[in-house]
């Protein structure tokens, strides 16, 4: 081998050493980031109000129309609308890759489809009554995701699934 192959074997050498380096420090990143938004997802959620609205939420019979829902709710009706932004942002993180459905999942799949049956009255009426579809289409979608996914792989509590579980 004379230098100039050898010379363009190390380089190649090296590009490629540099490709795997990036990979794996873009894949590290990209763990990095989406550890520290199911850091910031549980911590947006620990409000009394939040906490508040998803009682409210949970204590509404299911089937009320969107004027039931509304003076069910009475003036909790503001807080209701900020966990229903709360699940739209969400769905347009999960959307978009910031944020994994599994880990949407594993925090939230219940609420937010109990949210979706009881409160899908309200949406749709704001819907008709503002004549814009994309009001709640993201809550709409991430609840549509959720069910996607029991349908093929029905819940299954943790407290269940995960009793022998060990720490590494």
């Amino acid at each position: 081998m004379n230098v100039s192959t050898i010379a363009e074997l190390v380089s190649t050498v090296a590009v490629v050493t540099g490709l795997i380096f990036a990979a794996v420090q873009l894949r590290q990143f990209r763990i990095r980031q989406e550890r520290e938004a199911a850091q910031q997802l549980v911590r947006s959620f620990q409000t009394t109000d939040f906490a508040w609205a998803m009682v409210r939420v949970f204590e509404m019979p299911g089937g009320l129309s969107k004027a039931q829902i509304e003076e069910h709710l009475g003036d909790d009706l503001r807080i209701v609308y900020a966990l229903i932004t709360t699940w739209e942002s969400i769905g347009v993180l999960v959307y978009r890759n910031q944020l994994s459905l599994d880990v949407v999942d594993d925090f939230f799949s219940g609420p937010i489809l109990v949210s979706w049956d009881k409160l899908r009255p309200l949406m749709e009426g704001q819907r008709a009554l503002l004549n814009r579809e994309t009001i709640g289409e993201w809550f709409q979608w991430l609840a549509e995701r959720m069910r996607d996914r029991e349908s093929l792989h029905p819940p299954v509590p943790a407290h269940l699934a995960l009793k022998h579980w060990k720490s590494r």
